[in-house]
């Protein structure tokens, strides 16, 4: 158990659970010690791992704020099994709905959908099968995921020629595979419109990887209710502690109203 700065004190608690494979995918619960307002999933950026700090952070204060939040590795990334070169973006929306599903079984059924950069993406994608959600919540996210193929858009000639290459992605090398470029080539786009829950939007106007236009996308795609709250001066990946804690801050402010629904319903 740990304390905050503000006495609040918390739980951490390491899980797994399988994902469509029978592979272990490892997550990170974070609760309030008291009985939660709510649950969140949250899906992290591309390559990014439960323990990144955008998603250590936000997770933590949000359970400081009353709200329980799972974050997990993707598989083939940090704890979790299986091999990074055979996932796509398609095996990242399985995972999360296997994340739902053991939230649902062995604690409470997701109130929150909360995804960053592609992880957003593939918040939005899986929203249609995880109905018990309430609503949902991208930082710094695309429109689309083929948006993600520029950041290693110079090796795509030879993922095409040769079926895979080795790229460079946050400092550290990974084998991107043919069927993933396939794969985000050939995702919907009505899945936002048919979302048919409240949306919150995060996006700074000075983000270097993924630019505002996509915040602007997401937003005229989905229907109402939405929001959008800018970031200003952050960074892609949150790496100032003081921008996580805004997210998480106004994220728990925003979700109040569709917690309280939740806790009424149950009294």
């Amino acid at each position: 158990m740990a304390t905050n700065s503000t006495g609040r004190e918390r739980r951490r608690h390491k899980v797994t659970f399988p994902n469509t494979s029978g592979q272990m995918l490892a997550g990170i619960l974070e609760t309030p010690a008291s009985s939660p307002r709510g649950y969140a999933l949250f899906s992290p950026c591309f390559t990014c791992g439960k323990d990144v700090l955008a998603a250590a952070r936000i997770a933590r204060r949000l359970s400081e704020l009353g709200i329980a939040t799972l974050r997990l590795d993707f598989t083939g990334l940090g704890d979790s099994e299986g091999e990074f070169s055979e996932t796509n973006f398609s095996t990242n929306v399985e995972d999360l709905r296997c994340a739902a599903s053991f939230l649902r079984d062995e604690f409470q059924p997701a109130d929150l959908l909360v995804g960053h950069s592609l992880g957003g993406a593939a918040v939005l994608a899986a929203a249609q099968d995880i109905p018990e959600a309430k609503a949902i919540v991208t930082i710094a996210a695309p429109a689309d995921p083929e948006h993600v193929l520029k950041q290693f858009s110079c090796a795509l000639d030879a993922i095409e020629e040769h079926g895979q290459a080795e790229v460079e992605l946050s400092g550290r090398p990974f084998v991107i595979q043919k069927h993933f470029v396939e794969d985000v080539a050939s995702i919907e786009e009505d899945y936002i419109h048919r979302l048919g829950r409240p949306l919150l939007i995060y996006h700074s106007p000075v983000d270097q990887v993924v630019s505002i236009d996509e915040a602007a996308d997401i937003y005229n795609r989905a229907l109402h209710p939405k929001s959008f709250i800018s970031l200003d001066d952050a960074d892609h990946l949150l790496t100032r502690r003081e921008d996580a804690i805004y997210v998480a801050d106004t994220l728990a402010a925003w979700a109040e109203p569709y917690l309280s629904q939740q806790t009424n319903r149950s009294e």
